[in-house]
């Protein structure tokens, strides 16, 4: 993975373009939505053939500084043509003005067959034969596409919210270390994040689920946030990590490591991880770093047999 590292002058007057392509059903749309939270202009189903148009004259770009441009498109494309589409791209980024990237969606067969079924949408390029066909159809016309993509992200083993995290670690703006950081919540009980660099257990504070009132609560809620707090192990290992934290980021910066993904579970997932992971983003953005906060079962149901056996106080 490239490091992102601060742009320079000449960088920062440059038009970034983000192409968004790939196998439809592997993901496209949740891209596209992920950039435009995170303040990109968004295209979607767009022609190709008129990109030059869209994106205008060096002078166009060169009048002032204009925010990140996505476009997305894929094989339903009127007059679809991989080769013309590199082509044309190839013209784009040989001007000085621009810093043109393509991103290129993948999964496999077998999964773009299991979502086709269970969403009953039929493949635009299956006509009357099996999804399988049209899948099949479309990863051979969009093989030139897929080698020539500056990056590739196969979304067979993600979840909608792998992806966004994704997307986010590669395209989110950077802070003022340079580096972008996501910190996330999640539980033990449900499967442990696909991909994370730190992951820190917090199934040794007491569980704010076994006290009745804070049950159906979250780690957002003061009184759960208060519970947790009056745990003496609290204090003394959240500051032990804050402060590797704070002694790590540095050091994976220097060494040219772009995303950190730090993960707090719990079991799952709703109190303890969600009230820690919210105290360490707070505790970052005191030191300048701008981290991204996701909670994967925030919205969980809270289940006793999910939490396991506990001390009810």
């Amino acid at each position: 993975m490239t490091s992102r590292l601060s742009p320079s002058d000449s960088d920062a007057k440059r038009q970034r373009v983000l192409l968004v392509t790939g196998l439809l059903g592997a993901g496209k749309t949740t891209a596209l939505r992920v950039l435009e939270d995170l303040g990109w202009e968004t295209i979607d189903n767009f022609p190709i053939r008129m990109l030059a148009q869209l994106i205008g004259k060096p002078g166009d770009v060169a009048e002032g500084l204009k925010p990140p441009l996505a476009i997305g498109f894929d094989s339903r494309t009127r007059g679809f043509d991989p080769h013309a589409i590199i082509e044309r791209v190839k013209r784009l980024t040989e001007r000085q003005d621009l810093e043109v990237t393509t991103l290129f969606l993948d999964c496999s067969g077998q999964e773009l067959e299991r979502r086709y079924n269970e969403t009953r949408r039929r493949h635009p390029l299956a006509a009357d034969m099996p999804a399988a066909s049209g899948i099949a159809a479309e990863r051979e016309l969009m093989e030139p596409l897929r080698r020539w993509a500056d990056m590739v992200v196969v979304t067979t083993d993600m979840s909608a919210n792998d992806l966004q995290q994704q997307i986010r670690e590669r395209f989110a703006p950077l802070s003022e270390h340079g580096i972008t950081i996501t910190v996330s919540s999640f539980g033990f009980s449900r499967g442990m994040p696909p991909v994370a660099d730190l992951v820190f257990d917090m199934r040794f504070l007491d569980n704010p689920h076994w006290v009745e009132e804070l049950r159906p609560l979250t780690g957002k809620d003061a009184p759960v946030a208060e519970h947790i707090r009056r745990d003496p192990a609290f204090e003394v290992v959240f500051g032990q990590i804050r402060d590797l934290l704070l002694t790590v980021l540095p050091r994976y910066e220097t060494q040219g490591k772009a995303y950190v993904h730090v993960a707090f579970g719990c079991t799952g997932g709703r109190h303890r991880s969600v009230f820690t992971a919210e105290q360490m983003a707070a505790a970052l953005r005191e030191q300048g770093y701008s981290p991204t906060i996701l909670h994967r079962n925030l919205g969980s149901r809270a289940a006793d047999l999910v939490e396991g056996i506990g001390t009810r106080a």
